[in-house]
């Protein structure tokens, strides 16, 4: 087997892997995406902040609607799960502007 076959491979079954998990943690099976269930600290709640009105509104209607859905211990129908390819990791250009800044002035500060 060559070195490209192998390395392809080994990129599907990571690919496969990932969608399973991306399954099995069962947030997308109440409407919510990946950026929706980080941790808010305060790199990703200054994030956040910057986040536009309309996305800023979508993330928190996707939350409420799972806060519901858990509460009466369902979950939405099939087809309107998050699926794996359309999850969008729309917080992070964000969050990778705020690190870089806090991180820059952190620097800053040391000198």
């Amino acid at each position: 087997m060559s070195t490209h076959t192998a390395s392809a491979a080994s990129g599907r079954l990571l690919e496969s892997i990932r969608k399973w998990y991306y399954g099995a943690a069962g947030f997308n099976k109440l409407g919510l995406m990946r950026d929706d269930t980080l941790y808010e600290d305060e790199d990703v709640k200054e994030a956040l902040k910057r986040l536009p009105e309309d996305m800023r509104n979508e993330r928190l209607f996707r939350i409420k609607r799972a806060l519901d859905l858990s509460m009466r211990q369902q979950i939405l129908p099939k087809d309107q799960w998050v699926k794996y390819e359309e999850d969008k990791f729309y917080l992070e250009p964000y969050l990778k502007e705020v690190i870089r800044e806090r991180r820059e002035k952190e620097e800053w500060e040391k000198k």
